[in-house]
């Protein structure tokens, strides 16, 4: 796989990603908006606002100074728009969740965005929609609709020893119906609601479960709405496989690095950095190719301070920010927040929780982590050629491994990690005194 990978050219990415760090957040969490609410429940808040249309989203605008602070400069917003439940089982791409606000209150909130200097990414849900979302309702009464999704009386498969549902679903849960990528309406209605909210303020998009679509329907979407935004990026939502080529094939900018994702936790879990050395050899073939989407954590994982603990967590930060690719932070990440994700109805709450009324209402426990974060991302500031920066190990055993981040112009800083007896770290670079890690241990 990786040697089919090797020599792949793609298109360049818009310029301006190559200085871009992303703060992820999940609004519903983020906000404190009811994740599953009863029938009949008020999805909005009372009470007075600027617009007399009170919004959820308003609550963000006090943290783009603490992304600011934190050394970001992008919003990456998780499902900001009408759904029935957790923001993926979409009722209506252009409208704003009613949990959340309306127009104006997105329209404030990118707004703040571009004052500070913030670029946005919204979450695209482009591979199915939620079953209360109108046109699938009309189609599945026999509406002109129908074209729009794929129906069969054996579409869902057997589950249980029982019949599907008749249409064809999203791995295989029954809320959600898949689109039918090969229609030229859902190709026409996925390049609308792109173009609609990259016009609304949008700089870039993440792609939900690309990975579950033919790269060719990508591949007749982007196109046509890079022609009316050619500095738009498009992140794929990738969990494994041949990565350069759904690049090339999709004409996405880049997709989510989770081999690299994988391998950082569980290197440092088991203290074996040998698993990560493997990796960072395939890393470097992507880099090759594209720019890698880098994280350490996101919306869908168990927390990595919770796998990991605090102290490793760290070390998993100076791994993020000293290798290619466009690094993101989970909000909360970034001060060391414990969450746990399970395979319940629910279990993605605990890592999807509220944001205080304001920064300064943060708990002191994960300040350490805080500075941590701002000081490596200044170091990835000072050195931004680390976009596209190569690895080469220089030492490696279990427990310790040692690389330089080497740029394409021969530019090159020193990384040392080591696990035992307790976990440190330290970055070397030209004319700069050494940044040593030395987590507290838990």
């Amino acid at each position: 796989m990786a040697s089919e990978s090797l020599g792949i050219s793609c298109s360049a990415a818009p310029a301006w990603t190559d200085r871009v760090i992303w703060w992820q957040v999940y609004p519903l969490g983020a906000t404190g908006a009811p994740i599953r609410p009863a029938p009949g429940d008020p999805l909005a808040e009372s009470g007075p606002c600027r617009t007399g249309a009170p919004a959820r989203l308003d609550r963000l605008e006090p943290w783009l100074d603490y992304a600011v602070e934190l050394g970001a400069n992008g919003l990456s917003l998780g499902p900001v728009f009408a759904s029935s439940t957790h923001g993926y089982d979409t009722t209506d791409h252009l409208r704003i969740d009613p949990r959340l606000g309306d127009d104006a209150a997105f329209d404030r909130l990118a707004e703040a965005c571009r004052a500070r200097g913030l670029a946005l990414m919204l979450d695209g849900v482009l591979g199915h929609v939620g079953t209360e979302h109108p046109l699938f309702r009309a189609a599945r009464a026999g509406g002109g609709e129908r074209g729009l999704f794929r129906f069969d009386d054996a579409a869902g498969g057997e589950s249980g020893g029982r019949a599907g549902p008749g249409y064809a679903t999203f791995e295989g849960h029954e809320s959600l119906a898949a689109l039918n990528h090969g229609s030229p309406e859902v190709r026409d209605l996925a390049v609308r609601i792109l173009t609609h909210w990259l016009d609304r303020g949008a700089s870039a998009w993440r792609l939900d479960a690309a990975y579950g679509i033919d790269p060719a329907f990508w591949a007749s979407v982007l196109p046509a709405v890079r022609e009316r935004h050619p500095d738009a990026w498009f992140m794929g939502e990738v969990i494994h496989g041949d990565y350069a080529g759904f690049v090339a094939a999709s004409t996405v900018d880049t997709v989510t690095q989770y081999e690299l994702w994988k391998a950082i936790w569980s290197s440092l879990a088991d203290v074996n950095f040998y698993e990560l050395d493997w990796c960072l050899r395939r890393h470097n073939e992507f880099i090759a190719a594209f720019t890698p989407a880098t994280f350490v954590g996101n919306h869908d994982v168990t927390r990595v301070a919770s796998r990991i603990g605090g102290a490793k967590a760290a070390l998993a930060v100076v791994l993020l920010m000293t290798v290619g690719g466009v690094p993101s932070v989970y909000y909360g990440d970034e001060q060391a927040f414990r969450g746990v994700k399970t395979e319940t109805l629910g279990g993605d709450d605990e890592v999807r929780p509220a944001l205080p009324a304001a920064p300064a209402d943060l708990a002191p426990y994960g300040a350490w982590m805080l500075r941590l974060h701002q000081d490596l991302i200044g170091l990835r500031r000072r050195h931004p050629w680390l976009v596209r920066a190569r690895t080469e190990v220089t030492s490696l055993d279990n427990p310790r491994l040692a690389y330089d981040a080497v740029g394409e112009r021969g530019e090159r800083l020193h990384v040392s990690l080591g696990l035992e007896p307790t976990p440190r770290a330290e970055v070397r670079a030209p004319d700069e005194a050494p940044l040593v890690v030395e987590p507290p241990v838990e």
